[in-house]
């Protein structure tokens, strides 16, 4: 990974960022299917986007609902993504 030590909102800020690159490569190759250069960027796109959420979600908590829940009562009565404190 890029950084080891960062804080809750800079690891949100790499996660939002690599998320927005994957969608735009993806749609970059829906109409260059066959560049290879591309491609790749999009695929260390896609490991460096589930990196930073793995971390995030190993110390803060699922961003949504599609991440493996040791507890539906804790997805339930633990704060929401957007209802988590700024620290």
């Amino acid at each position: 990974m890029e950084e080891e030590n960062l804080n809750k909102n800079e690891l949100m800020r790499k996660i939002m960022e690599y998320k927005f690159a994957i969608n735009d490569m993806a749609l970059f190759l829906d109409t260059h299917p066959c560049n290879e250069n591309a491609l790749m960027k999009h695929n260390d796109a896609v490991k460096k986007y589930q990196e930073y959420k793995e971390k995030y979600e190993t110390i803060y908590g699922p961003l949504s609902i599609d991440t493996e829940i040791n507890s539906w009562e804790n997805w339930v009565y633990d704060p929401w993504p957007w209802e988590r404190s700024e620290n």
